[in-house]
C-alpha cells in the first residue's frame, strides 16, 4: 500500500512539472457536504504529500472545537486531475484530501474518513460496495430574485436543441469527461428545466468524490452562462422534485455478491439480507440521506419520490427497487435506493447505506414480502395491514429517529453524529419561527 501511494505521488509530481501546473487546489468537504478548497503552489506539493497541510479546523462547520482546532489536509494522490476550466496558460490541478489529526490519525470530523472507515469494515467482511447515482437538478434564469424561473417547458427525454439548457448539459458532460468521471446517461427530466446525469458504476469512495465534482461542475458552467443550477430537492410547487436514486451492489473480489443463479429472482441471500437491512433502518438514516427541511417537501409530494418503506422489482412507489438482472450479465444485479436527494453529503449518505445493508447481512435479516401494488393508492390502514411503514414526513421526525439509532451513531462516529443533530435541530427551530408565504396567503385574509 505504501509503495502504491509513493508511486502515485511520484506520478502527480512528475505530471505537475511536465505540464507546467501553476496551482494545486486541495479539496475536501464539511459535515453538511459543502465543497471546501485551499490552493498551494507546486513548490509546496511534495512537502504537503509528506507532512500534510495544517489549518484551523474550528473554522469549518462541524470539524472541531476551538481548543482542539488544528488538523492536517493530506492529499490523496490517486484523485489528482488537471482542471479543465482554467486558462490554458495557467494550468491548475486538483486533489481530494483526507483530514487527519496532527498525529496522523483519522480526524473524526472528516466525512471522507467516515466513509473510508465504513468501507474498511465492509472489506473485513469480504465486501466492497459499488454505487451509481442518478443525479437530478434544475436550471433557472439568474433573475436576481428568490423566485425560480425555469428555462424551458420540456418534459421527460424531450430534445431541447433550441434552448440554452441543452448546451449547458453537453458542456457539463465534456467537463466531467475531462475530469475522468464517466457518464452513463444524460437527459431532460420530467419537470420543466430539470435535468439528470447518471454516473457510471464505481466504488463508493470514488463515486462520492465524483458527486462532489459533478455538483461543482454543473454550477460553474451554469454561472458562466448567466443562469444558475440548483440541487435543492423541491424548488417548485406542483411538479416533482430532484432525487438522487442510487444503485448499489456488493462485490466479493470479481464476483457480484448480490447474484445467485439458483435463486428464483436472481437475488442471493446476501442481497436479500442487505435489502432487509436497508428497509429496517430506513427511517433512522433518513436525516442523512435527506438532510434539508426542503427534502421532505419532495418525499411528501406523491410523485415518484418514495414515501413508504418497501421493496419491489417493478414498482416505483417503493423505497427500494430491484431491477431485473440483464440476461448473461450477473454483474448487473443491484438494488436502487430511491429516497436519496442530491443535497446530501455523499460520503455520509453512502456510509449509512452501507452500514444498514451490512447490519442486515450480519444479523441475517429476513426480506419482507414484495410490494406489488401501487402504495399511493392504498389507505393508511391497508398499508399497515401489509406491514408497510412510511418514511419520516419532516426533518424533525427524521432527527428524532436518528437520535435513537445506534447504527447511525456507529456509522458516523460520535463527533459527526452529535454535531449533525445539533446543527439540524437549530435549522428546524429557525424554520419553525418563520412565517411563510403559504401562511400569509391562507390565513391573513380570513383571520
Amino acid at each position: 500500500m505504501e509503495e502504491e501511494r509513493s508511486s502515485q505521488q511520484d506520478y502527480v509530481l512528475r505530471t505537475v512539472e511536465e505540464r507546467g501546473v501553476r496551482l494545486i487546489r486541495l479539496w475536501f468537504t464539511d459535515v453538511l457536504g459543502q465543497h471546501k478548497s485551499v490552493a498551494i503552489s507546486p513548490a509546496e506539493l511534495e512537502a504537503v504529500f509528506a507532512e500534510g497541510l495544517q489549518f484551523d479546523g474550528s473554522a469549518i462547520d462541524g470539524f472541531s472545537r476551538i481548543q482542539e482546532s488544528d488538523v492536517l489536509a493530506r492529499p490523496d494522490a490517486s484523485t489528482f486531475e488537471l482542471l479543465p476550466w482554467v486558462n490554458e496558460n495557467e494550468p491548475s490541478g486538483t486533489i481530494f484530501c483526507d483530514i487527519t489529526n496532527l498525529d496522523g490519525s483519522a480526524f473524526a470530523g472528516d466525512p471522507r474518513q467516515v466513509l473510508r472507515r465504513n468501507i474498511d469494515k465492509a472489506r473485513e467482511l469480504g465486501f466492497e460496495m459499488f454505487c451509481a447515482p442518478e443525479v437530478e437538478f434544475f436550471y433557472f434564469a439568474d433573475n436576481n430574485t428568490m423566485v425560480p424561473q425555469p428555462l424551458d417547458k420540456a418534459s421527460y427525454f424531450d430534445l431541447t436543441t433550441a434552448d440554452i439548457s441543452s448546451d449547458l448539459r453537453k458542456r457539463t458532460l465534456h467537463m466531467l469527461e475531462a475530469l475522468s468521471i464517466p457518464v452513463e446517461y444524460s437527459f431532460h427530466e420530467d419537470s420543466p428545466s430539470q435535468h439528470e446525469i447518471d454516473l457510471q458504476y464505481t466504488d463508493a469512495m470514488s463515486m462520492a468524490d465524483s458527486v462532489m465534482t459533478l455538483r461543482l461542475a454543473v454550477k460553474k458552467i451554469a454561472m458562466e452562462n448567466g443562469v444558475y443550477a440548483t440541487f435543492m430537492p423541491k424548488p417548485l410547487n406542483g411538479i416533482q422534485g430532484s432525487g438522487m436514486h442510487t444503485h448499489l451492489s456488493l462485490f466479493q473480489g470479481d464476483e457480484n455478491a448480490f447474484y445467485d443463479s439458483d435463486s428464483e429472482n436472481g437475488l442471493s441471500a446476501v442481497a436479500r439480507s442487505f435489502i432487509a437491512g436497508l428497509l429496517h433502518h430506513a427511517r433512522e438514516i433518513s436525516a442523512i440521506t435527506n438532510q434539508l427541511i426542503n427534502s421532505y417537501k419532495r418525499i411528501n409530494e406523491g410523485y415518484e419520490a418514495p414515501r413508504y418503506v418497501s421493496w419491489a422489482h417493478n414498482n416505483r412507489s417503493a423505497l427500494i427497487r430491484v431491477p431485473i438482472t440483464k440476461p448473461g450479465k450477473p454483474d448487473s444485479t443491484r438494488v436502487e435506493y430511491r429516497a436519496l436527494d442530491p443535497s446530501c453529503n455523499p460520503y455520509l449518505a453512502f456510509s449509512v447505506l452501507l452500514a444498514a445493508g451490512l447490519r442486515g447481512i450480519q444479523d441475517n435479516m429476513e426480506l419482507p414480502e414484495e410490494a406489488t401494488s401501487n402504495l399511493y393508492n392504498l389507505t393508511r390502514s391497508e398499508q399497515q395491514e401489509l406491514g408497510i411503514d412510511r418514511l419520516p414526513t419532516s426533518l424533525s421526525e427524521a432527527l428524532d429517529e436518528m437520535e435513537e439509532s445506534s447504527l447511525v451513531r456507529e456509522a458516523l462516529g460520535d463527533h459527526i453524529f452529535e454535531w449533525f443533530l445539533r446543527n439540524k435541530r437549530a435549522e428546524w427551530n429557525e424554520y419553525q419561527q418563520q412565517v411563510t408565504p403559504f401562511e400569509l396567503e391562507r390565513y391573513l385574509p380570513s383571520w
